[in-house]
């Protein structure tokens, strides 16, 4: 399944579109083109295998916080009705497999070039074409040039002085060793508390001699209650799916459930708190449909923030850990929400401990671990950079995308990403980006975004095909009102309140501070979209060109 001997699969030369990256939103991509349209296409893909941001995430307890019975296609009933989840939440080698069987069944493979890293994508305005430039030197060409790199593929490794002096060996969780990191008998030192961090704790915990968990934002999280499937379950996902399917295509947040239509002051207080309990119970993102108004009004956020900080204090054993864990500067759900399986009872073990790196911060790596600002030492033998990613634009702007007139996208991109619909950038003509900034992308389950984005990128260059049109790309007027909109969109909730997110790109040291995921909900934006093309791509430049290949 990993790691393929294959390099390349002879596609190079002239290609009608060129699409990288061989995750959820390159496979599809890949099929939509080739099978559907009948176009000439390819993937490149850096790993050795399909999965996307799943081939490279494999830190301990790496898993999917949507459930299983959203988090996949839509598009075949056939694949539906064919693949049967083992758990609620699929862990990252399940979701692998999932991959490799749709490949398979798609043969999708054959037009994939493995262990191929971009180095550089060029437009050539003379020729309306884009090349694409790899590691090995191979060159491809082609008139459309797409992006499915993923939200969450570039890791961000902080520059901790003294961090390569270290003798021992340190990892991030975005790239984990296929062959894993075993932890008997280690000292190990975990930097962050994110969904990952959150994840790899328990998992560690059980594995190393001791973990030292060095936290500088505390967070909330809910139990996954994750569990095998029954087959009884299995049944009634696949004799149900259009039914769960439509659901998720009418959600803000492509979910397979639904926010429930009331607010947190519907009910008197102990009524809210039965409530919380039988969402907390029930286990999942869910917690947060469990009323309308929680990521709207402060004070309906409080009432959940409150009744999350009690379970913090009713879990954690040793009530100076349990402060510190309970000491969280943002509301609930305005960072993404973690779900967890016994994340706060890890730090009931023995050989787990807890160090606020926010009251004493990390002054240095050592050869022999990790030295804080007030000259405490931690003796390590593995540091894990649990730290994310560099979201959204990370995996983009690694590209080295230049547009017209040799715009590279990281001067476009110098204040913070510019996109129409996430969809396309002005200067960049016959580019897409799947679930791109300016999309909701990571505030949706991203399956129901990318099949939105690939069906909608299909349909457009179908359009452009079929009218003799060989240029499309967004006016800068369409770009600066909808950068507008996604702010404003925003604004409208409490996520701007979250002043270390990494919706913010606050995570990474100089990135521009800009909101670039699309707050209005997925229903919205996939109206929006389908209204932009029946009124003849309105916001987008099409021109008809000639032009000598």
């Amino acid at each position: 399944m990993d790691d393929m001997a294959a390099t390349n699969t002879g596609n190079s030369g002239e290609l009608d579109a060129i699409i990288i990256g061989a995750g959820f939103s390159g496979l599809y991509q890949l099929h939509c083109l080739r099978d559907r349209l009948g176009l000439k296409a390819a993937v490149v893909e850096r790993g050795g295998g399909v999965g996307g941001t799943w081939y490279w995430n494999r830190y301990p307890g790496a898993r999917c916080d949507s459930e299983s019975h959203s988090y996949w296609y839509s598009f075949s009933e056939e694949i539906v009705q064919e693949w049967e989840w083992t758990e609620r939440y699929p862990g990252h080698a399940e979701i692998c497999r999932y991959l490799n069987f749709v490949a398979d069944k798609l043969d999708l493979k054959r037009d994939i070039n493995f262990n191929t890293n971009v180095t550089s994508c060029e437009y050539d305005d003379a020729a309306n074409r884009w090349h694409v430039t790899t590691q090995d030197g191979t060159r491809l060409t082609a008139k459309y040039l797409i992006t499915a790199v993923g939200c969450l593929s570039t890791a961000n490794v902080p520059n901790i002085p003294g961090r390569d002096s270290f003798a021992g060996d340190w990892y991030h969780t975005g790239q984990w060793p296929h062959e894993g990191v075993d932890f008997t008998g280690k000292r190990v030192g975990q930097i962050g508390t994110g969904s990952t961090g959150i994840q790899a704790v328990p998992v560690i915990a059980a594995e190393s001699d001791h973990l030292t968990v060095f936290q500088r934002t505390a967070n909330y999280s809910v139990p996954a209650r994750n569990a095998p499937l029954t087959p009884e379950f299995k049944q009634y996902v696949k004799d149900n799916f259009a039914e769960i399917r439509e659901c998720m295509h009418s959600t803000p947040n492509g979910h397979s459930f639904r926010i429930r239509d009331r607010s947190a002051f519907d009910v008197n207080e102990a009524e809210r708190q039965d409530i919380y309990e039988e969402f907390w119970d029930r286990g999942g993102l869910e917690f947060r449909a469990s009323f309308q108004d929680l990521m709207f009004d402060k004070k309906a956020n409080d009432t959940a923030r409150e009744f999350l900080l009690g379970k913090i204090r009713e879990t954690v054993k040793d009530p100076e850990t349990a402060e510190k864990l309970a000491n969280i500067d943002h509301p609930y759900a305005t960072k993404r929400p973690p779900i967890d399986s016994q994340y706060f009872e890890a730090y009931n073990r023995d050989n787990v401990a807890l160090v606020d790196v926010r009251s004493d911060p990390i002054s240095e790596i050592t050869p022999t671990g990790i030295r804080l600002e007030s000259g405490a030492e931690h003796e390590l033998d593995i540091i894990v950079f649990a730290t994310g990613f560099d979201a959204m634009t990370g995996s983009l702007l690694g590209l080295n995308i230049t547009g017209r007139d040799g715009l590279p996208l990281k001067q476009a991109w110098e204040a913070g990403p510019r996109t129409y619909l996430g969809l396309q950038t002005a200067g960049f003509p016959n580019m897409f980006t799947v679930t791109g900034p300016g999309s909701p992308s990571v505030l949706c389950n991203m399956p129901v975004c990318i099949e939105q984005h690939v069906e909608w990128i299909t349909n457009c260059i179908d359009h452009l095909t079929s009218n003799n049109i060989d240029q499309i790309e967004p006016t800068p007027g369409a770009v600066d009102a909808w950068v507008s909109h996604v702010n404003d969109a925003a604004d409208a909730t409490l996520m701007p309140q979250a002043g270390h997110s990494w919706y913010l790109g606050a995570n990474v040291p100089g990135k521009p501070r800009v909101f670039m995921p699309y707050a209005g909900g997925m229903h919205v934006y996939r109206d929006k979209c389908n209204e932009i093309a029946a009124n003849g791509y309105q916001g987008f430049d099409l021109k008809q060109q000639t032009v000598e290949a």
